[in-house]
Parts: structure tokens; sequence; C-alpha cells
């Protein structure tokens, strides 16, 4: 079995824990380059981004959200 079908595979049939392992894998080194507390801070800013990002795609301008966040 060649390297591309058994990636699919993994991500077809074991999504959840691919994924998982990738983001684990990601905070570790965080944790080893920086400190815990940096590579914390880095994490929310990642999942803000995320939800943002997020946002974004399903309502579409960067005003009407600005103005969800800011209210006059």
């Amino acid at each position: 079995m060649d390297w591309r079908r058994m990636v699919l595979f993994l991500l077809e049939e074991h999504r959840g824990k691919v994924l998982g392992a990738i983001i684990g894998l990601m905070f570790g080194l965080l944790v080893a380059v920086f400190n815990f507390w940096k590579a914390i801070f880095i994490a929310l800013c990642a999942v803000a981004g995320y939800h943002i990002g997020k946002k974004f795609d399903h309502k579409g301008n960067f005003k009407d959200f600005w103005d969800r966040i800011f209210p006059e």
C-alpha cells in the first residue's frame, strides 16, 4: 500500500484520532519550544482565529462581524 492511500485511509476511517494526534503533537512542540503559558496563549489565539474565520465563512463580511462584537 503506498503512503497516499494509507493517509487517505487514516483520514477517512480514523479522522478524529489523526487530528487529535496532530493537535497534541503541535501543542507538545509549542510547550517544548516556549513554555506552558505561552503555548496556552498561542493555542487560545489559534482557536479564536479559527472561530472568527468560521464566522466569516458563514456570515460574509467584516463589517457585520465588527458590529456584532462592538454594537453602538
